[in-house]
């Protein structure tokens, strides 16, 4: 076994959307991606008070890949153009496949519009193959109940385990591409060791908390994402301080991307296409 080479971590760059906190440390001007896994956003956290405006996440389209979000604190609604529908609560996801293109609309809910409370919300775009783009939508929302909480380490770390399979236990959602999704949390001293990552590339984000990485030890912050390389097939990761981790792996697909704005695709002329799409009423009907 060889572990693998912790190469650098990438600060997430604060850019807010309107009054809702938000960093994000993919893409950025030194990491154009982690194959597969593309984009993500930390909102949050913060606390919004009575009667507020929520979350401003209107109905917008995507085409081409899948959205991964997980409701760290508060509540999320969603709604799509292919009749899915569904309030998410703290601890739960919402894994969505945008395939061939889909309209939907990631709100507060109105009990949060009106009574507010603390938010915290991470969304990861995961990228389709070519032989995927086109594949029909899909929406699978999961709540924290069904999310799988492995206690390791002596119940110093609890794996939450959303996508694949760790040591017989299978997580809810069957990803299209063999991705495997957990979140981690992790008492100060607790240890995880990692096998299997062989030509797997690793997405490793510090929610909040601080910790060592790999054989020396290399330390990541809240707010970091940990860049790793491809070769080696484990990674061991110890708490220095009580933390709570995004951790993913998945192949690389290893293909061009090309987006624009909510599509990502191979080429520019499916770009342009997936504009004419969306504007000509392709992706399904409108949502109020």
């Amino acid at each position: 076994m060889t572990d693998k080479t912790f190469l650098r971590t990438h600060a997430a760059l604060r850019d807010d959307i309107g009054d809702l906190l938000t960093q994000r440390p993919v893409p950025s001007p030194q990491l154009d991606q982690i194959d597969p896994f593309l984009f993500l956003n930390h909102h949050g956290p913060q606390t919004y008070g009575p009667h507020n405006r929520g979350l401003p996440f209107g109905p917008h389209p995507h085409r081409g890949f899948e959205t991964v979000t997980f409701i760290v604190e508060g509540m999320l609604a969603h709604r799509d153009s292919a009749g899915h529908e569904s309030v998410i609560h703290a601890g739960g996801i919402q894994w969505m496949t945008a395939g061939s293109g889909i309209v939907h609309a990631e709100v507060s809910p109105r009990a949060f519009l009106e009574t507010g409370g603390p938010l915290e919300i991470l969304q990861l775009w995961v990228n389709l193959p070519a032989r995927l783009k086109m594949t029909a939508p899909a929406y699978t929302g999961v709540q924290q109940d069904r999310i799988p909480a492995l206690s390791l380490d002596d119940g110093k770390v609890t794996l939450n385990l959303i996508a694949g399979e760790w040591d017989g236990s299978t997580g809810p959602v069957q990803s299209l591409t063999g991705v495997f999704m957990s979140t981690v949390a992790m008492q100060a001293g607790g240890r995880l060791r990692i096998t299997g990552l062989q030509g797997r590339n690793v997405l490793l984000y510090v929610v909040r908390g601080r910790i060592g990485v790999g054989h020396h030890g290399d330390l990541a912050n809240a707010y970091q994402l940990v860049e790793l390389s491809t070769e080696g097939d484990t990674l061991e990761i110890v708490a220095e301080s009580g933390s709570l981790l995004l951790f993913g792996h998945a192949d690389p697909i290893g293909e061009p991307v090309v987006s624009h704005g909510p599509f990502v695709m191979n080429t520019r002329d499916e770009i342009a296409q997936a504009i004419t799409d969306y504007q000509a009423g392709r992706f399904g009907s409108t949502l109020a």
